[in-house]
């Protein structure tokens, strides 16, 4: 029995020595395979790094390629435009040197000119006096008597050249202000408003604004006098109306409508009328702030309230408030370039207007209403009468009021000042035409320029020069007369002969 026992153990552990073998062989052959799968793993995923590194070098590569070229292309461009701007320099330097050439020529003619006639002066005067026995005075009534009577050709061309150059000098003097003037202005053209869109969190909202049976739309358009369209737009709704201030009280009481959730007509009528006694307040902060931007002070607080009104006023659709202070800016560089004080005509620019923003408690027209206001509040005597003198309802008394009539012109009748609408600017070319239309002897009529010049064209043997010269005057008179139009219109009447022959 014992030995059995033995024989039993022994097997036992031969087995578990051979069980244990295998064992430690599968497991062996199983960290071999792991070992080669995280090798495999770990080559892939370094290539797979190198691949994307790769990729990475050739995007950069390819962007600093790009980013070149987008900067050679910029450098040619700057380039090319510095060209441009050194062939114009250089083009405009020659003008002026050849202009300076001609001024020198003809001022060295003028000037051999005036000395031959010192010289004749000086002879005759000195033939006078020897002749006759008169005084010095006296020969020199004399001559200029006879100069002033004189019918010789070189006498008429000296006296037109010394008027001409004058003439030429303060032109080219003027041009050179204004345009430096204006240059210095820089405004954004306005543009023809008259909607404004109001952002909607969700469609769902579009039914809520219209109510049942459309009463909520009703309401609101009711309370602020304006249009609302809505339509098929997502997230939009369009609020339309000629008058910016009724527009500004919609645009806020919707969005705290819509901010708010609670749409019904009370609830509309309630904010309406909040809004619109918040807008007033705010008139005072636009008139502080066009104050402060002007740097001027000592303003009745009654005045700056009027200046914030102008801000919802449109003339021509051009903004009140800011083209009272383009012309502010005008009138400040102006006076600036001819020695003038610059704080009174800019105060002279920004209340020119200041009558359209008061109402029915000052009689008379915008200009003089505002005169009398400005005097109430104890303005400068200059400012009140250039206001006043601004349409020519009372007589100028210093230069201010003629500097205020060249600014508020620069200001209307710049390009881009006016937003004109279509049917407007049709209806007065249409007008134009019309009126020279009506003239006897006139066979075409064209109006060109954008309706700043119309052109006459008549018939040559029914009207002589005189009395096409004396047309040009009828209709520039007519238009004066009927028509309402920023700026100047220019009348060019045209008279031709054309003689044709047919050869046989």
């Amino acid at each position: 029995m014992f030995e059995f026992s033995w024989h039993l153990i022994i097997a036992f552990l031969i087995g578990a020595l051979i069980a244990a073998a295998f064992v430690w062989a599968l497991a062996s052959q199983k960290l071999k395979r792991e070992s080669a799968l995280r090798k495999e793993e770990v080559e892939r995923a370094q290539r797979s790094a190198e691949e994307s590194t790769r990729l990475t070098k050739l995007e950069l590569l390819e962007e600093q390629q790009k980013r070149r070229k987008e900067l050679e292309a910029e450098v040619n461009e700057r380039e090319e435009m510095l060209r441009q701007r050194e062939s114009a320099a250089l083009e405009k330097e020659t003008q002026i040197i050849n202009r300076e050439d001609r001024q020198v020529a003809s001022s060295k003619r003028l000037a051999d000119e005036m000395r031959r006639v010192k010289r004749y002066r000086d002879a005759y005067r000195h033939r006078l006096r020897k002749i006759k026995g008169w005084s010095k005075q006296e020969a020199e009534d004399a001559w200029r008597d006879e100069l002033r009577n004189s019918d010789d050709e070189t006498v008429q061309e000296i006296k037109r050249e010394i008027l001409l150059e004058s003439e030429q000098a303060y032109r080219h003097e003027a041009q050179r202000i204004l345009i430096d003037v204006m240059q210095r202005i820089t405004a954004t053209p306005p543009n023809e408003i008259s909607a404004t869109l109001v952002d909607l969190p969700n469609e769902d909202m579009k039914g809520r604004l219209i109510g049942r049976e459309g009463r909520n739309i009703r309401a609101i358009e009711s309370c602020t006098g304006v249009t609302l369209m809505i339509d098929e737009t997502p997230g939009t709704l369009l609020v339309s109306s000629f008058d910016p201030v009724r527009r500004e009280i919609a645009r806020i009481a919707l969005e705290r409508l819509i901010k708010d959730g609670r749409i019904h007509p009370v609830s509309i009528e309630d904010t309406v009328t909040q809004v619109r006694d918040e807008l007033k307040d705010s008139v005072i902060e636009l008139g502080e702030r066009s104050l402060l931007k002007l740097r001027l002070h000592g303003v009745h607080p009654e005045i700056v309230s009027l200046l914030g009104k102008l801000h919802y006023r449109l003339s021509n659709n051009q903004n009140t408030l800011e083209h009272s202070i383009e012309v502010a800016y005008f009138c400040s560089l102006l006076a600036s370039e001819l020695g003038l004080d610059p704080d009174v005509a800019k105060r002279c620019g920004l209340f020119h207007d200041l009558g359209k923003a008061i109402d029915h408690d000052y009689e008379g027209s915008h200009a003089s209403s505002a005169a009398m206001l400005l005097k109430r509040y104890g303005e400068d005597d200059r400012v009140v009468n250039a206001v006043a003198a601004s349409h020519d309802e009372i007589a100028p008394t210093s230069v201010y009021a003629g500097l205020l009539r060249v600014a508020d012109a620069l200001s209307a009748s710049r390009p881009g000042a006016r937003a004109n609408a279509l049917e407007g600017y049709l209806q007065r070319v249409r007008s134009l035409e019309d009126i020279a239309r009506d003239m006897a002897g006139v066979s075409e009529v064209y109006a060109v320029q954008a309706g700043k010049e119309i052109r006459i064209i008549v018939e040559p043997d029914r009207m002589d020069d005189q009395e096409a010269r004396r047309l040009a005057r009828q209709v520039r008179r007519r238009i004066e007369e009927e028509l309402q139009y920023p700026g100047t219109i220019k009348v060019t009447v045209i008279r031709e002969s054309r003689f044709v022959e047919t050869a046989k």
